[in-house]
């Protein structure tokens, strides 16, 4: 192993290294290589969550690189189906026993469920209880907005810890990156290179973007290393997704170089605020609800 992560400090204190191996969409049968060539290569954050039903194949990974649990930072999401205090302590169990562990470094929400918000609120009060009962060791939330983050500031007494959103060069929530900052949340972003564009069939691509290849030619690097170490340089942990051992490595292979105060800004300027993932405002247990199993 080379490099190694660095780390960001929690507002509780807990170390979150920066840059880790997202598993979203990674199918089960890659999952459990793809995690074991992550941490082969120096990862030690691995994010995964009960709706990509791939938890057990993650645990599985991390048992197969031969470290101990408490060398690798293992995080995971609750899903909308198990909001609630009662039914959140028992998604607890759930992703606990398919992931292997007894306990997990961080814990967030998927989503705010803005139809049923008493619900999400419910069901931050459980991750409150984990905490507070060592079965977790941090806590927070994914793709809360500015309106949800202050009803759920408002009544909670642990502030996040986390915020998991989407940004990448095209889509970089700055506004609501300042509000994590006010409170000191440590913003985490899914996916960090824009691979959520492609999925989307949008126009543009950032791995043929001109201003980013052009800054990838000046390094060495390719347009994917550049955007990580745009995030790394500005503060925010990192998940990009691969099941792909060479491009784990390379995404990973991001320590040896410094982006230039002009080539930060230059990225900034590829913001055209258009979301690619689903709007959080929009998400229901009507149209996006479903059973996570137990095992």
């Amino acid at each position: 192993m080379g490099a190694r992560s660095p780390s960001i400090t929690l507002n509780n204190g807990v170390q979150l290294p920066a840059l880790g191996l997202g598993v979203f969409q990674s199918p089960p049968a890659e999952t459990a290589g793809a995690v074991e060539a992550a941490i082969a290569a120096g990862y030690r954050l691995i994010d995964t969550a009960a709706a990509y039903a791939n938890e057990r194949e993650v645990g599985e990974g991390i048992r197969r690189s031969g470290l101990r649990r408490d060398e690798v930072f293992v995080e995971t999401k609750v899903w909308i189906s198990d909001y609630g205090y009662d039914a959140t302590l028992h998604a607890f169990d759930k992703s606990a026993r398919k992931l292997g562990v007894d306990h997990l470094d961080l814990l967030l929400l998927h989503q705010p469920l803005p139809s049923a918000f008493d619900r999400t609120l419910e069901a931050y009060r459980a991750l409150e209880k984990l905490l507070a009962d060592g079965r977790v060791r941090a806590i927070g939330v994914s793709n809360f907005m500015p309106e949800h983050l202050a009803r759920l500031l408002s009544v909670a007494p642990v502030v996040p810890a986390v915020n998991q959103i989407e940004v990448h060069p095209y889509f970089q929530q700055t506004a609501l990156q300042r509000i994590h900052a006010e409170h000191g949340i440590a913003t985490q972003a899914w996916s960090p290179i824009g691979g959520i564009t492609a999925y989307r069939g949008l126009e543009k691509n950032s791995f043929a973007d001109p201003k980013l290849l052009e800054i990838a030619r000046a390094h060495g690097k390719s347009p994917a290393q550049v955007m990580l170490r745009w995030h790394l340089q500005q503060g925010r942990s990192a998940i990009p997704k691969s099941v792909k051992p060479v491009r784990i490595a390379e995404n990973f292979a991001v320590f040896d170089f410094e982006l230039t105060r002009e080539q930060l800004a230059a990225i900034d300027a590829l913001d055209t605020g258009v979301r690619a993932g689903p709007e959080p405002e929009t998400i229901t247990l009507e149209n996006y609800g479903r059973p996570i199993p137990e095992a």
